[in-house]
């Protein structure tokens, strides 16, 4: 069976100046999200003009007998459109669809090793971007997003920051970058911040295996600052710490400041600033 078979059908919002939003709702969807406590009255207004702006063009779907309510689709499509606040919705061109799963679902894999020899298996994941194609979400990970207000994880912004990568063909952790940035200074910024977090993470689980070797609960390490997962590849990285720019800014201005210079130029915003506001 295919990741996307047995869809519900697909839910076409309304025109987005028809679409029912009330206050209420308004405020209980962004009150739930903590990260967005900073933004001032002016951006939240554009936000929220974004948001229904992109519930006009994109269209939801539940998956794995989710029901697809306005609270599902407004909290996602805010999360969505916190990356592009000040980039537009030209950014998310080329596709339309979102498809939400209750909790993580399994996606099929076919790798080649190096060797030449396929590799089949399935993988259990909480969000999945498709070049050309669907966002695919969790929403037990989406719906739970103010939870990770401390440790900067967010399914929706990371899928999404895939979706920007992916503007200029296969996601290698560099989007597009604006007229007036240097490419050179994004890479002098990313590559030895990715060497570095490489190091880290490799540290990180050669500790955690010493620790259960020993049984000893006493000997586990810290937890990195960011999602170890940021190690896997640098679209994995660029991903991460897109999360972590709206949700720990500070703490990715503090890691790494040159990353952080370049993705406030990419994204256009400053969320350090906000928070410290």
């Amino acid at each position: 069976m295919g990741l996307l078979d047995n869809l519900l059908p697909w839910r076409r919002p309304h025109a987005a100046g028809e679409i029912a939003l009330t206050d209420a709702e308004w405020q209980a969807s962004i009150a739930a999200l903590p990260f967005l406590r900073s933004l001032d009255a002016d951006e939240l207004a554009r936000l929220r003009e974004l948001m229904l702006a992109f519930l006009d063009l994109k269209e939801m779907a539940g998956a794995g007998g989710l029901d697809l309510t306005n609270e599902i689709r407004l909290s996602i499509a805010i999360q969505a459109c916190l990356p592009i606040l000040n980039l537009g919705l030209e950014y998310y061109r080329g596709w339309v669809g979102i498809v939400i799963y209750p909790g993580e679902f399994v996606a099929p894999r076919r790798i080649h090793d190096e060797d030449g020899v396929v590799h089949e298996f399935d993988e259990t994941i909480s969000g999945e971007a498709w070049e050309g194609g669907p966002v695919i979400l969790s929403w037990e990970d989406a719906g739970n997003a103010g939870a990770g207000a401390d440790d900067g994880y967010n399914v929706v912004i990371h899928e999404f920051a895939h979706k920007l990568d992916m503007l200029n063909g296969e996601a290698d952790g560099t989007p597009p970058l604006h007229a007036g940035m240097d490419r050179k200074a994004w890479e002098r910024a990313f590559a030895p911040a990715y060497e570095d977090f490489c190091r880290l993470a490799d540290a990180y689980d050669a500790a955690c295996d010493r620790a259960e070797a020993k049984g000893d609960d006493d000997a586990w390490p810290e937890e990195l600052v960011f999602d170890p997962y940021a190690a896997e590849h640098p679209a994995e990285f660029f991903a991460v710490i897109s999360e972590a720019f709206f949700v720990i800014p500070r703490a990715v201005k503090a890691e790494y400041p040159r990353v952080y210079a370049q993705l406030a130029l990419f994204y256009r915003q400053d969320p350090a600033s906000r928070q410290a506001a």
